[in-house]
């Protein structure tokens, strides 16, 4: 069986967030204050967070500078009790800007976040790991990789709120989405019993949709780009809730609603404990 090879999507930061600077430029008033599916956020806080994402990976990443350092990390749950914090307070802090002066900082930083991750070797250790596939330590794609899922998934909350979400569902652009945060199945479903040549068929409806194939070699579930063996579950996903399904966007009982499964249901079910973002 053949792993799934490795994303290089440097290149798409530009055009998804030439998106963004697109729909922000379009909203009205009201449309600033909308809510959204991210709980307490609405779609400037949003827009906030994503420059808080350009801001951080210039300053750590491009120019070594940290600030404050997190304490007390000993656990996964510490971790994201940090991030959630910061998230907050940057948010809070970014009351007393206007949309208009936010935009005209997305679209600097943003060019110059593109501009960097351009610069990086692919197969360098990453600066930080992607914990939420299960690694202590990653390469450099993937790392890039996972900040173009935080990148897309944010922009399609706010592109969600205000009715405008379609532009973010074509192949181009959703497919690396999900080719992404499909690299957490393996993670997921390390506790879950197998035998060699067991596998698990996940699809995701639509234009940007596409196919992963779960494979127990003996030892544990890994991605591989085959599907020649029979699978023991299927589960397909309606494209347009799969993001929200990885990212608690929707609750587990509406999202029943939006998942075919079959096969053997129990195996399948765990899709809808699965996040590919750090929450």
């Amino acid at each position: 069986m053949t792993p799934l090879a490795p994303i290089f999507i440097t290149d798409l930061f530009y055009k998804v967030d030439e998106k963004l600077i697109e729909v922000l430029q379009s909203l009205s008033d009201e449309d600033w204050n909308k809510r959204t599916i991210a709980p307490l956020w609405t779609v400037k806080d949003i827009a906030v967070h994503l420059l808080d994402i350009n801001i951080r990976t210039l300053s750590m990443a491009r120019d070594g500078y940290f600030g404050v350092q997190p304490e007390n990390i000993h656990s996964y749950q510490d971790l994201i009790n940090y991030l959630n914090k910061l998230n907050a307070d940057w948010v809070i802090a970014m009351k007393r800007m206007s949309p208009k002066v936010l935009t005209e900082l997305l679209t600097s930083t943003g060019k110059q976040f593109c501009d960097y991750i351009s610069t990086l070797n692919p197969f360098d250790k990453a600066i930080f790991s992607v914990a939420w596939a299960g690694e202590e330590e990653s390469e450099t794609w993937f790392h890039v990789a996972r900040e173009y899922t935080e990148k897309w998934h944010h922009q399609q909350q706010i592109r969600l709120a205000v009715g405008k979400e379609n532009e973010l569902y074509t192949k181009e652009f959703y497919w690396p989405h999900l080719e992404t945060s499909m690299r957490a199945l393996p993670h997921h479903y390390r506790n879950e019993t197998g035998s060699e040549g067991d596998m698990i068929q996940f699809e995701v409806t639509g234009d940007g949709g596409g196919v992963w194939n779960l494979y127990h070699n003996g030892n544990q579930w890994l991605l591989v780009q085959e599907n020649a063996v029979e699978p023991l579950c299927q589960v397909t996903i309606n494209g347009d809730i799969a993001w929200r399904l990885l990212s608690k966007g929707i609750s587990k009982q509406e999202a029943r609603n939006h998942v075919t499964i079959q096969g053997k249901q129990v195996t399948g079910e765990k899709i809808f404990d699965m996040l590919a973002v750090m929450a």
